[in-house]
C-alpha cells in the first residue's frame, strides 16, 4: 500500500476520528463544536484533528480566532479502490470455492 493510503486507514483507525469524520459528513464546523462531544482535553482533542488533515481527509481555515473544518470526502477515493479491489478478490475466490464445494458434493451423490 502507499502513504497516502495507509495514513487514511491510520486516521480512520480511531473512534474519535471517524467520529469526526461522521460529524463533518453533515457539514463544516468548528474545532470548538467538533470537541464538544468528547470527554478529552483541547490538546488531545487537537493531536485526532493533526491526524486527520495529516491524512487529506479533513481542511482546517482559520478566520480570526475560529478555525473551522471541512470533509474531503476526495481523500477516500484511494481506499475505496483499495476496498473494492479486496471485495472483487474475495468474492471470486468465495465463488470459486462454492463451484468446488458444489462440485464435490455432487460427487459424492454420484451425480456427474
Amino acid at each position: 500500500m502507499d502513504a497516502a493510503l495507509d495514513l487514511t486507514f491510520r486516521a480512520l483507525a480511531d473512534p474519535t476520528r471517524r467520529a469526526v469524520v461522521q460529524a463533518l459528513g453533515r457539514g463544516p464546523a468548528t474545532v470548538g463544536d467538533l470537541a464538544k462531544p468528547f470527554d478529552m482535553a483541547l490538546p488531545s482533542f487537537l493531536q485526532h484533528l493533526k491526524m486527520l488533515e495529516e491524512s487529506g481527509l479533513v481542511e482546517t481555515r482559520k478566520v480570526g480566532r475560529v478555525r473551522t473544518c471541512t470533509l474531503k470526502p476526495e481523500a477516500l477515493t484511494a481506499a475505496e479502490r483499495w476496498l473494492d479491489a479486496q471485495r472483487s478478490l474475495w468474492t471470486k475466490r468465495l465463488d470459486q470455492l462454492d463451484s468446488l464445494v458444489l462440485d464435490l458434493n455432487e460427487r459424492e451423490d454420484g451425480t456427474p
